[in-house]
C-alpha cells in the first residue's frame, strides 16, 4: 500500500476518513481499496472517545468495504462479538471512578460531557498502552480487564500519572479512585459477570481520588513490582460480599501516598 503523504491527505475530503475525532484529527483513510483493508486491520488500535463515535466509524468503514467488494468476515464477527477480544480464565480487573463527579457536573453544566470525554480518552489510552482492554464505561466509571496482573498494576499507575499531568478544563483537579482485583469472572456477550466484578467495584468505592487499592489476590499474583510498595490497609467487609478482604494501597514514586481513612463499605 502506497504511503499517504501529508499533501495528498490534506486534499482528501472528510468523507474519505472513517473517523474524525473531537480535535479534528482525521483517522483511518478509506478512499481506496488498499486503505480500506488497512483501516480494517488497524481499527482496534484506534482510541475512540466514546462508543457512539466508535460505532459511527465502524459503520463508515463497513460501507467503504462493501463499496470495494471487500467481505471482512473476521472484522464483522470480532466487532459484533467484542467479548472475543477480552481475556478469559484468571483475569486482572481494574475499575476507575471519578471523585466528586456530581460536583464537577454541577459546576460545569452543559460542559460536563466535554470533561467526561477527556476522562474516558485518558483512561482508554493508558489502559491500551498497558496491554488492557476496556470492558465498559458508564457515566463516571470505567471498567477494564488485563490478562496479566502486572499489566493491570502498570495501567493503574499510568492512569494516575496521566490524570495528575493532564490539562483539565478550567484547570480543574480531576482525580479517579482505582480498585484492582484478580479472579475468574464469567465472560458473556455483554461483558463479565460474577463475584470478581462486584469485588473490584467495592474495592474502588473504598478509596479516594488519586488512590489505588488492590486486593490480596492481586497483590499475591505479582512476584516483582519494581519500585512499587504495598501499604497494608487492613481487613475490610465489602458491601454484598460475604468474606472480608485484605486491602493494600499501591505506592510508587510520583504518586500521592497520603489519604484519609478508607471510606465505609456502606458509603
Amino acid at each position: 500500500m502506497a504511503q499517504l503523504g501529508a499533501k495528498a491527505r490534506a486534499r482528501l475530503p472528510d468523507t474519505s476518513f472513517a473517523y474524525i475525532d473531537p480535535a479534528g484529527r482525521r483517522l483511518l483513510p478509506i478512499h481506496d481499496e488498499a486503505h480500506v483493508r488497512n483501516a480494517l486491520a488497524r481499527f482496534d488500535r484506534v482510541v475512540f472517545d466514546d462508543d457512539a463515535l466508535r460505532d459511527r466509524a465502524r459503520t463508515r468503514l463497513l460501507k467503504a468495504a462493501k463499496r470495494y467488494g471487500i467481505v471482512p468476515i473476521g472484522f464483522i464477527d470480532g466487532q459484533l462479538r467484542p467479548e472475543r477480544r477480552l481475556p478469559t480464565g484468571r483475569v486482572a480487573l481494574l475499575l476507575a471512578d471519578v471523585e466528586n463527579s456530581t460536583g464537577h457536573l454541577t459546576d460545569l453544566g452543559d460542559r460536563y460531557p466535554r470533561l467526561l470525554t477527556d476522562v474516558r480518552r485518558v483512561l482508554r489510552t493508558e489502559t491500551r498502552r498497558s496491554g488492557g482492554q476496556q470492558v465498559d464505561a458508564r457515566a463516571d466509571e470505567f471498567f477494564a480487564a488485563f490478562s496479566d496482573a502486572c499489566q493491570a498494576l502498570s495501567g493503574s499507575i499510568a492512569i494516575q500519572r496521566a490524570f495528575a499531568s493532564h490539562p483539565w478544563i478550567d484547570a480543574r483537579r480531576i482525580r479517579v479512585r482505582i480498585g484492582l482485583h484478580i479472579g475468574r469472572p464469567t465472560l458473556t456477550r455483554s461483558g463479565y459477570v460474577g463475584i470478581a466484578v462486584n469485588t473490584v467495584a467495592r474495592i474502588s468505592s473504598l478509596g479516594h481520588g488519586a488512590q489505588i487499592l488492590a486486593s490480596m489476590s492481586l497483590r499475591e499474583a505479582i512476584v516483582e513490582a519494581g519500585d512499587v510498595t504495598w501499604r497494608p490497609m487492613g481487613l475490610h467487609r465489602l458491601r454484598g460480599i460475604p468474606d472480608r478482604h485484605e486491602i493494600f494501597q499501591v505506592e510508587t514514586p510520583g504518586l500521592e501516598a497520603d489519604f484519609p481513612a478508607l471510606r465505609s463499605a456502606l458509603d
